[in-house]
């Protein structure tokens, strides 16, 4: 069987990072299997253009509780631009070996080959990027996630399993791009 991930990291005021993971046996993610979560108490400073310094340890962290997966989605960037300089996704690329496919919600300047994909009555798309596979492949993968909103149903899970693991939302120590 086939297993289909998709995490998220939040950083709370308290200090540290909690991930998140639902693993689906599809890849619309129509059926999840298991959730995950997993705190860390130290986390590397935010860097801009570096942010998979800092979440990437609490993505392997998480996977780490559970069997391999044989895709991640991942909130944020693979690419941060044409030319293929890594974010978080082309990371967990090179240290999973499986493909990965970004889903970011806002614009990152650089990223002009993200695939715009717009779901639901959106007029915002969600901009795609990919590490494995194809953009298009990937943007197609992202179409078909299961949820009638603009972000894909197991992205708002993780989103919101990783805030609980953390002690509850907090938008001020978030970091949008995900890169």
């Amino acid at each position: 069987m086939a297993r289909y991930g998709a995490v998220d990291v939040h950083y709370p005021a308290r200090g540290g990072a909690a991930a998140a993971l639902v693993v689906a046996d599809d890849p619309a993610f129509g059926h999840v299997v298991e959730e995950r979560t997993a705190v860390l108490t130290d986390v590397a400073p935010y860097r801009p253009g570096a942010l998979y310094l800092r979440e990437l340890p609490a993505v392997l962290a998480v996977l780490a509780t559970t069997a391999p997966v044989d895709l991640l989605v991942v909130d944020g960037y693979v690419t941060l631009d044409p030319e293929g300089t890594p974010g978080l996704g082309a990371r967990a690329h090179v240290e999973l070996g499986v493909p990965v496919v970004g889903v970011a919600k806002t614009a990152y300047r650089s990223a002009t080959h993200a695939v715009p994909v717009l779901r639901g009555a959106a007029s915002r798309p969600l901009l795609v990027t990919a590490a494995g596979m194809s953009g298009a492949a990937a943007a197609d993968l992202v179409r078909a996630m299961a949820g009638p909103y603009r972000l894909p149903t197991a992205l708002q899970r993780v989103d919101r399993l990783c805030r609980e693991a953390g002690g509850g939302a907090d938008p001020v120590t978030d970091v949008a791009p995900g890169c």
